[in-house]
């Protein structure tokens, strides 16, 4: 499972692959009551377009790694039994490329596609400023109560547990 911060490091990589069973990627900050604040906005815009990037963001639903394949969050889904020997088959093969211009062409994408320091600094300076409100504690501890980052329910499922805590604010 990769929320928050662990789909914002998954989303600084340069490729993404999910295990088809196990993967579930979200961001659930927004459902908690703040923007997420480690470049998701940045990233998850660029990468999945406007309309899912708001779905995704504004939703603080849970994706599976086929919907998160077809969103472009991840660069494949593949088979849990397969995903070791086939991003080693990846490394392995651009390891036989010129050094050159794999970091030619890895900078000249890099250049039309990441945000900028600035855009990331200013999404985290917002998340800092509203990640402190009453309403965020207030829900950040109905979570907890129920089970939040302790594995059960609330944390397998913790898109829907964000859905449903509506009455807290």
């Amino acid at each position: 499972m990769l929320r928050g911060a662990g789909s914002e490091f998954l989303l600084a990589c340069d490729m993404r692959f999910a295990s088809r069973e196990n993967a579930v990627l979200g961001q659930p900050e927004v459902g908690i009551g703040a923007p997420p604040g480690a470049g998701a906005i940045q990233h998850l815009t660029r990468l999945l377009g406007r309309g899912r990037a708001l779905e995704a963001v504004l939703t603080s639903s849970d994706f599976d790694a086929d919907l998160a394949e077809r969103y472009g969050w991840v660069n494949r889904a593949v088979p849990d039994a397969e995903l070791d020997e086939f991003v080693a088959g990846i490394a392995a093969r651009m390891s036989g490329f010129p050094r050159d211009a794999l970091i030619s062409a890895k900078s000249a994408i890099n250049a039309i596609s990441l945000p900028s320091p600035a855009e990331v600094r200013a999404d985290a300076a917002l998340f800092q400023q509203l990640v402190r409100g009453e309403g965020v504690q207030r829900r950040t501890a109905e979570l907890f109560k129920q089970g939040f980052q302790t594995r059960g329910a609330t944390e397998l499922a913790l898109g829907d547990a964000l859905g449903d805590l509506k009455a807290v604010d």
